[in-house]
Formats: C-alpha cells, sequence, structure tokens
C-alpha cells in the first residue's frame, strides 16, 4: 500500500453513515410532550383568556346573555367606595398573610434545616415525619384545624388548662384570632417546604469552603454569614417567591376555618368567590381577578430581577 493513501479501515466507504432523524422522530416527541400541553391548555391558558373575555363584560352567574361593557367594570375596581374599601382591605389582609406566613416558614424551616444538616441516627424518618403536613390537602386540613381550636372541646384549650388557664381565660380562637388561626395553620402546613429547600441549599454548599474557613480560625458567625447564607440566598429567594405567588391565591384554610364573609380574613381569592357566587357578578369578579393577576405578575417579575441581580453579584465575587 502505498504511504500516504488511506487505510481501508479508515475509509469513508467503510465507516458507517450517521442516519439522520427518522420521519417518524417527530411524532414521537409530540406523543410525550403532547398530553402535558393539552393540560396546560385546558387547566390554565383556557379559564385565563375566559377570565380576561369576561372582565369586559357584564356577565352574571346565571349563565344569561351577557354583552359588551368595555372597561367598566375596572372603573368600578377603582371607582366605587363600596368594592375599592371591600378590595384595599382584602389586599391588606393578604399582603399581611403573606409577609408573616412566608416571613415564619423561612426563620422556622431554615433553622429546621441547619439543626438536619448533618447525619444522626433516625434522620429519615424524622425528615419524613416532618414532611407529612405539607402532602396533605389543606382544605382538608382546615377542617381538621377546626376541631383543634373549638374553644369548648378543642384539644388546643385542653392543652392551656393543663398549665393552668381556666375556662373563662381560654382565648376563643375562631371569633377572636381568626387570622392568627390561618397563620398557624399554614406555617405548619408549609415551613416543611421551606425546611426541604434550604436543606438542598446547605447540602449544596462544598464542604472545602468549610474547611478553609476552620483553617482561617473563622467565627461561626462569621462562617454563617460569609458563606452558608450568601450561598443559600439565590435558592431560598426561589423558594420565597413559590410560596409567595402561592400565599397570594390563599382560598382552602379561609374556606375551611372562617368562611369569606369575616372582614378580618378575607383574603383576595375569598373576596373574589364572595362577589361571583355570592352576588353572582362574574364580570366584576373577572375584573378583580385580572387586577391580581397583573400585581402578583409585576411581583414576581420584581423578585425575580432581584434573584438575577444576587446570582450575577455572587458570579462576580466569585
Amino acid at each position: 500500500m502505498p504511504i500516504g493513501s488511506p487505510s481501508p479501515a479508515l475509509s469513508g466507504s467503510s465507516l458507517p453513515h450517521p442516519r439522520g432523524p427518522t420521519s417518524g422522530s417527530g411524532w414521537l416527541k409530540w406523543s410525550f410532550v403532547g398530553p402535558t400541553l393539552l393540560v396546560l391548555i385546558a387547566f390554565n391558558a383556557y379559564p385565563l383568556v375566559y377570565t380576561v373575555i369576561h372582565a369586559f363584560t357584564d356577565a352574571d352567574i346565571t349563565g344569561g346573555a351577557w354583552s359588551w361593557v368595555g372597561f367598566d367594570n375596572f372603573a368600578q375596581v377603582f371607582s366605587n367606595r363600596t368594592f375599592a374599601a371591600k378590595y384595599g382591605a382584602a389586599m391588606r389582609t393578604t399582603g399581611l398573610f403573606v409577609v408573616l406566613a412566608v416571613g415564619i416558614q423561612l426563620t422556622l424551616g431554615f433553622i429546621l434545616a441547619l439543626a438536619l444538616k448533618k447525619p444522626f441516627r433516625g434522620k429519615t424518618a424524622l425528615l419524613t415525619l416532618l414532611l407529612v403536613p405539607m402532602m396533605l390537602s389543606p382544605a382538608v386540613m382546615g377542617l381538621f384545624w377546626n376541631l383543634i381550636f373549638e374553644g369548648s372541646y378543642g384539644p388546643l384549650n385542653q392543652v392551656l388548662a393543663l398549665f393552668g388557664l381556666d375556662h373563662n381565660q381560654q382565648p376563643v380562637w375562631r371569633t377572636d384570632h381568626r387570622f392568627l388561626c390561618l397563620l398557624i395553620v399554614d406555617v405548619w402546613m408549609w415551613t416543611p417546604f421551606m425546611m426541604l429547600v434550604s436543606l438542598a441549599g446547605l447540602n449544596a454548599i462544598p464542604g472545602s469552603l468549610y474547611e478553609a474557613a476552620e483553617i482561617d480560625r473563622a467565627s461561626s458567625w462569621r462562617v454563617f454569614t460569609r458563606i452558608t447564607l450568601p450561598l443559600c440566598a439565590p435558592l431560598l429567594g426561589l423558594a420565597v417567591l413559590l410560596r409567595a405567588t402561592d400565599a397570594l391565591k390563599q382560598f382552602d384554610l379561609v374556606m375551611a376555618i372562617t368562611g369569606p364573609n369575616q372582614a378580618d380574613t378575607r383574603t383576595v381569592s375569598a373576596l373574589l368567590y364572595q362577589i361571583i357566587f355570592g352576588n353572582g357578578k362574574v364580570g366584576l369578579g373577572s375584573a378583580y381577578a385580572c387586577v391580581v393577576l397583573v400585581v402578583v405578575i409585576a411581583m414576581a417579575t420584581l423578585f425575580t430581577r432581584y434573584l438575577d441581580w444576587m446570582q450575577a453579584r455572587q458570579g462576580r465575587a466569585g
């Protein structure tokens, strides 16, 4: 064989040619993605479009003929004093609930994650037990906690009686402390979520950083503020975003514990329920829902920008 001539084993004729995409590969991909897209369209896109269309109509709950009214519903949202007062009160209640609930859940969840970071005997069983509240239905848990908050025979007041608090001094939870009841149940249910996310963030931190800090004789507080908290911050921020957007839609616990008619616990979702199903005004309720959607999207966008800025700042520092 002359020098420089290609070997038969390496010649292009003997190498297998890569096969191009077959005609059925596209259908195979869509067979996997298609059902998910249909579910998303059916349960998300279609109700959204339906709500936006009805926000510009005078539709009511009876399902009769409706007509276009333009921006009259939105004008009533912001100009009608009665509706504006109810909407403002519901927004304040919802905002206070989101700040307190998510803040307490983040604090308790991060503390639990710090306590459960190191391995110990029974850790798996304890984690499973702590995650149980997060897996339960909020509506069912609301009814269950109704029995706990009951003033006459509720277990909570019975426990307080063991500490010397007689019947006359025991709080009437569902009458005098309705907002606190919602807060307690929501914190009990969703603190495990914050703990799980915090634990994932803590386990993702390289151990070499802690070893270097130990060699430099850094204090525990300095290690926490310079290593643990900054490296967990992006993941914690994402958890806060998910929980905040979910808490803004709080409805199940309100309906199960207090109902939509109590002003001190009426969230925006409960107000929408009252307007649509109580007053029968589907068009006006849809307009309220659109305004809430814009507020939620704006808050989520701002928070997402903040998370991107935080990650870019950490990248420059690194």
